[in-house]
This record gives structure tokens, sequence and C-alpha cells, in this order.
């Protein structure tokens, strides 16, 4: 795996100025809201793995809070099971992650995936790269 950047993440930080000439297409890498409590060090490395830019919150009122604030979100990683009072999913794309509970295809809603945990860094990096490939 690629070197973890070092740069802040959390409620209130700056995404870090990415230069587009350092990406394949030129373009800037997607944002990604990693929503997360104990794996989101590993989240975290996947969503960079993917090249992808990560934003972490640690309960679903920041991620609301950083959602409503911030419109460079193109995907939220989330766990099912994580505190917090969101009410709803936003209207992108999003990865759930659960150990807990199971979901079939048909519960998610449009341009969604469910992985279960525990999950494969490799598999998780190769599902974000398709997701965030559609963008």
């Amino acid at each position: 795996m690629k070197q973890r950047r070092s740069h802040p993440r959390t409620l209130g930080a700056s995404i870090p100025y990415i230069d587009v000439m350092d990406t394949p297409s030129g373009k800037s890498p997607p944002v990604v809201l990693v929503v997360e409590d104990e794996a989101r060090p590993l989240a975290v490395e996947v969503v960079e793995e993917a090249g992808c830019v990560a934003l972490e919150a640690g309960d679903a009122d920041e991620a609301v809070a950083l959602l409503e604030s911030r419109s460079d979100i193109s995907l939220l990683f989330t766990d099912i099971g994580i505190p917090g009072s969101m009410d709803g999913l936003p209207p992108i794309k999003i990865l759930l992650v659960s150990g807990q509970v199971g979901l079939q295809p048909f519960e998610l809603p449009s341009s969604s995936r469910f992985v279960g945990k525990p999950y494969r860094a490799a598999a998780m990096v190769e599902e974000l790269r398709s997701l965030v490939g559609s963008l």
C-alpha cells in the first residue's frame, strides 16, 4: 500500500491541496467521507489506496454536518451501526459495511453497495474504485 498522507480529515478541517497533475486522469481524486468508529484507520487506508481523498467523521452527527457544509463529497463509506442521529441517507453513492447485520441488494439505495465485516482490504479497494469510477 502506498504511504499514508498525514493531513487533517475531521470536521472543520480542509482537504489538502492535491496536484491534479499527479492523478492519472488529470482530475482531482474523489472525496470519500468515512464514517466509522473502531475500524476507521483501516477504512481510511482503503480509501486512500483506492486513489481517493479521505474525510473522516466519528459519528452520524459529524457526518451530517460535513455533508451539509461540503459539496465535494462524492461517496459515503459508513458502518451501518454508527452512533448519532442521521435519519435517512444522502443522495450520493454509499458503501455500507457492517459486521452485525447483512443487507440484500434490494434493501439498498440505488448506487449503493454493502460489504460484510470483516472485509479484505484489497477487495474493498476494488469495490471503492468501481463505485467512484462511475462518477
